[in-house]
């Protein structure tokens, strides 16, 4: 039976391979058996997993980061894929199992994309903006380089924030070409910016897994640690306090609902777009990911985040798995830039502490 994938597994099928549990939690049935209930992932994809009818040393032996080589059948629950373990055990060193194999990672080098984004910063012609938003991604330049966007959901891969970003900021630069009255200094300060606090929000190690939300990420979120953010470091650099409240505008609003974690709706043309570009990407995102794990006229599992809506495939789709290095030749076109460019910030501004 050769290893496979997780995109790979159809319903009823028996499977057998290495994956990595990003998490586990023990459970007991309504007659009062215990079982494993796990999520678990490859560069592929995620599966909801459960092992039932566990003993107490199963519960006490897989931990969560732990790669593990499973042999099961894929089951289907609620309209979503499942797998049924029937054996599992910790990997060996025998195995050279390598854990970055098993780590979904976004398709682009973290420094790639962060030299990308340096390159609109040196766009923003308002000092000001430049000057806030460089200090805070130089401070936080070695994290984000790895962190996630999120602990589930869009961009839960390593280097998602960055690829969120980047990818945020080159549909920014397409709309601020249709839409002329837009300051596109306080868009694209806002994209970098927006979710730069969910640093600060979860704990996340350099593989881009969160083990969980800090306490000031769950007594305040990143919205509020992001305001606080851009609020020290104007005061801190002595920019002008009109352009530190309308940065933190573009961060309080991005959420646009109360119940969503946004007090305010926005109230400028460049905080709306920011919302709507945030929603297009995270959910292209999440329609790209799910579409790479079907086959051309299939539907997708329901998808949760998308409202429990499945995704059709067809034909017409032009959704293919590409190498890094097509996509890096791809940016290489965009932006006609050497593919070992390397970008140093240094020379974009100084600043004084």
């Amino acid at each position: 039976m050769s290893f496979m994938k997780i995109s790979d597994f159809n319903i009823d099928q028996k499977i057998e391979g290495f994956y990595l549990i990003k998490e586990i939690e023990a459970k007991t049935t309504s007659n009062g058996s215990s079982y494993l209930d796990m999520s678990l992932s490859d560069n592929t994809g995620d599966i909801n997993a459960k092992l039932w009818d566990c003993k107490e040393e199963d519960i006490a032996k897989y931990s969560k980061n732990d790669i593990v080589k499973i042999r099961g059948i894929v089951d289907e629950w609620q309209g979503k894929k499942q797998l049924r373990i029937m054996l599992i055990r910790l990997s060996t060193d025998e195995d050279r199992v390598n854990i970055e194999d098993y780590v979904q990672t976004a398709p682009y080098e973290p420094d790639f994309m962060y030299n990308q984004m340096l390159k609109y910063i040196n766009k923003i012609e308002n000092k000001d903006i430049e000057k806030i938003v460089l200090y805070i991604i130089e401070e936080y330049k070695d994290k984000l380089l790895y962190y996630p966007a999120a602990k589930q959901n869009h961009h839960a891969i390593r280097s998602g924030l960055l690829y969120h970003i980047m990818r945020m900021l080159m549909t920014a630069e397409k709309l601020t070409e249709v839409y002329t009255n837009l300051n596109s200094d306080l868009l694209f300060a806002g994209i970098i910016l927006h979710d730069i606090a969910k640093i600060d929000e979860m704990d996340a190690n350099n593989l881009g897994i969160v083990s969980e939300y800090t306490v000031e990420g769950q007594l305040l979120g990143h919205i509020i640690q992001g305001i606080k953010m851009v609020d020290s470091v104007a005061m801190k650099l002595g920019v002008d306090r009109e352009t530190s409240i309308l940065l933190q505008h573009m961060i309080l609003s991005h959420h646009y609902e109360p119940e969503f974690g946004s007090p305010k709706r926005p109230m400028i043309p460049e905080a709306e777009l920011l919302h709507y570009i945030d929603i297009i990407d995270a959910r292209m995102y999440d329609m790209e990911k799910a579409l790479l794990a079907v086959e051309t006229n299939e539907f997708t599992d329901k998808i949760w985040i998308l409202n429990n809506r499945k995704l059709f495939k067809s034909s017409l789709h032009n959704i293919n798995i590409v190498s890094e290095e097509d996509l890096r030749d791809n940016m290489k076109k965009l932006y006609s830039i050497d593919k070992e460019e390397i970008f140093d910030s240094s020379l974009l501004l100084e600043i004084e502490e």
